[in-house]
């Protein structure tokens, strides 16, 4: 094998590489290393000021690759047009797709209808959204990559998070099913479902986290983001299809 440095660089040099929910926790840690490969990353979130710190920081941190991005919200039509828009002036197309962007949520008795609304949309539309226009582009080029992120939540099924759960499992499903669709178009498709991870997402306070991460019981998104970079440095004739990343004492 050549030099394993090279081998985990070479599919991410001058890539064109959008990341969905890039400014925080998985995404933001996703674009930190991306970059540091030289890879032309594109990021996007809802909060403004989440987006404006990511870029300021990821700037900062690395002058190897490139960082673009906008603030927008997934679930709305005109902001999609927008990142796409954007993708297609500054990067002129698109190599990577990483799903990434999705909200938690709990179970049946406390939501209403709304909420869930908007957190499916998030979760699931967003992630086909996406995937079709990252298709409609990388078909013509004959090749491409989509990376979507899930959650052990799938297999685990806890009764305390039934919508989140119900998202993450038709994630597993929608991937299964995409790479069966478009890995003849020379697009692979990989399916990535981490367990605990810390975030802005976890119930508990960042204190708790970090004691957890001592102890081995929760991941940092940077493992996460290991984790895609081993999927995306294959060879072209290798799919890495699924992947479940767990915390050393996360009994499930």
């Amino acid at each position: 094998m050549e030099n394993i440095t090279n081998y985990f660089g070479q599919n991410i040099l001058q890539k064109r590489i959008v990341i969905t929910g890039g400014t925080t926790g998985i995404g933001k840690a996703i674009a930190d290393l991306l970059v540091s490969l030289g890879g032309r990353v594109f990021i996007f979130g809802r909060d403004e000021n989440d987006f404006n710190n990511a870029m300021d920081d990821i700037k900062e941190k690395s002058k190897t690759g490139e960082i673009y991005g906008v603030t927008a919200d997934i679930t709305k039509k005109q902001d999609i047009e927008k990142v796409w828009e954007k993708v297609d002036s500054v990067l002129g197309g698109i190599d990577i797709l990483i799903n990434n962007a999705a909200l938690p949520a709990r179970g049946i008795i406390e939501g209403e209808y709304e909420e869930w609304k908007y957190i499916l949309e998030t979760n699931i539309l967003g992630y086909i959204t996406f995937a079709k226009e990252a298709v409609n582009r990388m078909k013509e080029q004959k090749s491409g990559h989509i990376i979507n992120i899930g959650s052990m939540s799938a297999e685990v099924k806890e009764k305390t998070g039934v919508i989140y759960v119900s998202t993450k499992t038709a994630i597993r499903g929608f991937s299964t099913a995409l790479r069966k669709e478009i890995n003849p178009l020379g697009i692979k498709v990989s399916h990535i479902e981490p367990g605990a991870v810390t975030s802005n997402m976890q119930p508990d306070p960042k204190e708790v986290q970090e004691e957890k991460i001592e102890k081995m019981e929760m991941l940092e998104a940077e493992d996460i983001a290991m984790s895609v970079l081993f999927c995306l440095s294959q060879q072209k004739r290798c799919d890495i299809v699924s992947m479940q990343i767990r915390p050393h004492l996360q009994l499930i």
